[in-house]
């Protein structure tokens, strides 16, 4: 590692990400090291801010597919709240975060990081914005005081985002329950199952998503729940399952939400740093951030 850090052509991405002081920044990361909101129960969810840090150590700033040097990318690093924050002090400091950057990442935690943030941002203005998730599951459980990772698609909804204004790409069979299928189907909200995301194109599918809610919204937030791919891929991620989707299909899906305007900001959740094997859940959480930030690369030279 220490012949990486001393040659001057092989930028880390860590680097890039520790030096990101930018006043006047293009993206903004925090770290939300939150795990008690978590169905699974003990969760290590609120290690992986730090060790998505610690892995973007062994990845550079250059994305070769796509020809796209994050390097350029204005960035600020907020740093990690303190651990377990309470939804307040998410809401708080997301809507600080964010203030006058394109695009924000979160960086989780488990995936009940999403209703205080999106909240955060919104504000006043909840029916203003759409909400994107990539995930297994729908998240619509109902809940008792602060939800939890299960319920935050359904206290979105319940505290005034329009239920047609979100779209769910990913969900698993055999993984949710009728009821809160019926559920979705009542509130209006679209869901794109696992199978007919591999019966189509990732691409296509999101981008027909964001065509469709951009009639309606000014601003889109996207989830990004890692438990979406098939467990071989992720096996820190509890809710992950066989039959999920790839890799390449989450970083294609984070390059086009970092690559369209309306998309202010993104979280990347449901990884349990310490269930993790050879850092393999952890580094697709690290390239999701570096694929989000090659899309905005190419939103602000359009």
């Amino acid at each position: 590692m220490n012949e990486l850090t001393r040659d001057v052509n092989w930028p880390s991405a860590a680097d890039w990400l520790r030096k990101g002081g930018a006043v006047h920044a293009d993206l903004a990361v925090l770290g939300v090291p939150l795990s008690v909101t978590s169905l699974t129960q003990p969760s290590g969810a609120h290690e992986t801010p730090a060790t998505v840090r610690r892995r973007l150590a062994r990845l550079t700033t250059y994305h070769s597919e796509r020809d796209v040097d994050v390097a350029t990318v204005r960035v600020r690093d907020a740093g990690d709240l303190n651990h377990q924050p309470t939804g307040r002090q998410i809401a708080d400091a997301v809507s600080t975060t964010a203030a006058g950057v394109p695009l924000t990442v979160l960086v989780g935690g488990d995936n009940g990081v999403t209703f205080p943030a999106m909240l955060g941002l919104a504000g006043d203005e909840l029916p203003a914005w759409g909400l994107v998730t990539l995930d297994a599951h729908h998240d619509v459980r109902e809940y008792e005081g602060r939800p939890g990772n299960g319920s935050v698609v359904r206290a979105l909804v319940d505290h005034g985002l329009p239920g047609n204004q979100v779209v769910q790409l990913g969900i698993a069979g055999f993984s949710n329950s009728a009821a809160y299928r019926r559920w979705c189907e009542e509130a209006g909200i679209e869901v794109v199952t696992a199978a007919e995301v591999r019966f189509g194109s990732i691409e296509d599918i999101l981008s027909e998503a964001f065509d469709r809610l951009a009639l309606a919204v000014d601003h889109i937030y996207v989830d990004l729940d890692i438990d979406v791919l098939d467990s071989a891929y992720a096996p820190a991620c509890p809710g992950a399952r066989p039959g999920g989707l790839t890799p390449g299909e989450l970083f294609a899906a984070a390059y086009l939400a970092g690559g369209n305007r309306r998309v202010r900001a993104m979280d990347i959740v449901e990884v349990d740093a310490i269930a993790d094997v050879n850092h393999r859940s952890v580094d697709v959480a690290a390239l999701c951030l570096l694929n989000a930030a090659a899309g905005l690369h190419e939103r602000l030279r359009r």
